[in-house]
């Protein structure tokens, strides 16, 4: 099997950021299916932890070039939808907030929410973008849906000091349980990579797959404690609903974050979801990747 080396790391540096490349060497441009023995997926994360760096610096730039207001959007989103359900779920429904301030209730789920959706939708898509890149240059194919992972995590820790001023506001003093937040980060991450790669594999072959990936989002904030506490379903309607991935996520997030009861066999349920998710990506994107080339 062809190794990924210093050449392909200049290459693909050298298209990231639009420079044409003269060079018209096999080494770089041959791009055939491969065989032999794989790495383990640690060795091919790490051996590709630069071109991962490159793709998230890259997405960064095109995101928040000529951008008037830049980072002020990663606020004032989070900012109006909550605002928006605190009336329709705070005050016209009557919505449990589980003891909190809804509006603070309500911010961090939309904060978990909004990385999940973001990460979601740039990493489905993002092999089909880079198809000019993929088509000319061997890379491991997985550095792709997993930089686009990496820039919406700016936009958690610029929303994360909103969430601290307005735990000042309520009087919502942080708990020892706040030393839990690089868990509950890491584990938000590895959910949205392990969608991601299912769809950005999926995208590949099936272009409908980019058309459905919002609606399907859309559909799935309503299905995920975004808005409202999973403790309105109890016994085995709690646990089933667990099943989604992003329950445990949010609901360790309020744990956290605001001192919000423990989730307990739910964020169970939705950690055994997520690691089934994202084996399962992993599986399928790494016995799907050769043809990429041939199809994108």
């Amino acid at each position: 099997m062809r190794s990924f080396g210093n050449r392909d790391r200049s290459v693909i540096s050298d298209l990231l950021c639009g420079v044409a490349r003269t060079d018209a060497s096999p080494g770089w441009t041959e791009n055939s299916a491969h065989t032999g023995v794989r790495p383990p997926v640690w060795a091919e994360f790490w051996g590709a932890r630069e071109l991962i760096w490159f793709f998230a610096v890259r997405d960064a730039k095109v995101r928040y070039k000529q951008a008037v207001l830049g980072v002020a959007w990663v606020l004032l989103q989070p900012i109006a939808t909550v605002a928006a359900f605190t009336l329709v779920f705070g005050h016209l429904a009557g919505v449990g907030s589980q003891g909190i301030p809804y509006p603070l209730f309500a911010l961090t789920g939309v904060v978990a929410w909004t990385y999940f959706a973001s990460a979601v939708a740039r990493g489905s898509g993002v092999l089909v973008a880079d198809s000019a890149l993929i088509t000319k240059v061997y890379f491991p194919r997985v550095a792709a849906p997993t930089g686009a992972l990496l820039p919406p995590v700016v936009d958690v820790a610029v929303s994360l000091v909103l969430v601290a001023l307005m735990m000042l506001y309520y009087g919502t003093p942080p708990s020892w349980a706040v030393l839990a937040l690089p868990a509950w980060l890491l584990l938000l991450v590895l959910t949205a990579l392990g969608v991601s790669l299912w769809l950005s594999a999926l995208n590949v072959r099936y272009r409908d797959v980019q058309s459905a990936t919002q609606p399907l989002l859309q559909l799935w904030l309503f299905l995920s404690p975004v808005f409202y506490p999973p403790t309105l379903l109890t016994g085995w309607h709690e646990l089933a609903f667990g099943i989604n991935p992003i329950t445990g996520v949010i609901g360790l997030a309020r744990w956290s974050l605001l001192g919000a009861p423990w989730p307990g066999w739910s964020l169970a349920v939705s950690v055994a979801s997520a690691s089934v998710v994202l084996v399962g990506g992993l599986w399928y994107f790494r016995r799907v990747e050769r043809s990429f080339a041939d199809v994108v």
